[in-house]
């Protein structure tokens, strides 16, 4: 990003084109913070940077899926290069369809690697650049699906149980260092994830 943005807070988002990633892009935004915005869907992307732009907002966006090695080592690359990042927002998610046996285990794979890998290594690489800020955040989507195995999702639930377990545990080691790691945990919003998982959301009211 520009030099201006020095004088800015930055966050870096994940799975940032649509739903609640874009949602703390607008929020985020509004409370003054320039923005990197990650997710494989550029044209999304752009659209949700556009207004924030008009509105003053300075956005860059990095076209890239997670689960792909060399897409997930440019963004780490960009990161690294990109020491003013005082915010990342680990939002990038998946599920499957169906319950483990019917799962073919190249979707379990897939799965571990955006929901769980790309939060672990992103935050790692990160770190450095956020302790030296002393205020620097992670923020990491989890789900309440964490305490819910009894809804047959084993390896979403898993996987969102390790992001739950990962920021408690980053906040006890690092709180004293000045970085502050919180887990977000929605209930049933309407995103794109109940595509993937085959559910429509309106089944669950009621």
């Amino acid at each position: 990003m520009s030099q201006s943005t020095q004088h800015k807070p930055v966050a870096l988002i994940t799975g940032a084109s649509t739903g609640i990633g874009a949602v703390y892009a607008d929020r985020l935004a509004k409370r003054g913070y320039d923005l990197i915005l990650v997710a494989r869907n550029a044209k999304r992307m752009e659209n949700v940077a556009q207004p924030l732009r008009e509105a003053g907002t300075q956005v860059e966006i990095i076209a890239a899926d997670l689960t792909e090695h060399n897409d997930l080592l440019r963004v780490e690359d960009f990161i690294r290069r990109h020491p003013e990042i005082t915010l990342l927002v680990n939002n990038a998610g998946s599920t499957t369809p169906g319950g483990f046996g019917s799962t073919d285990v190249e979707s379990i794979d897939h799965l571990i690697r955006l929901n769980v890998t790309s939060v672990a290594r992103l935050s790692r690489v990160a770190l450095d650049g956020l302790l030296k800020h002393k205020d620097g955040a992670i923020i990491n989507i989890s789900s309440v699906m964490a305490f819910a195995p009894e809804l047959n999702k084993a390896v979403y639930t898993a996987s969102k149980s390790f992001v739950l377990t990962f920021s408690q545990t980053l906040q006890s080691e690092l709180e004293q260092q000045g970085l502050y790691v919180q887990a977000v945990l929605p209930a049933a919003t309407r995103t794109e994830i109940w595509d993937h998982a085959g559910q429509n959301i309106d089944d669950l009211q009621g």
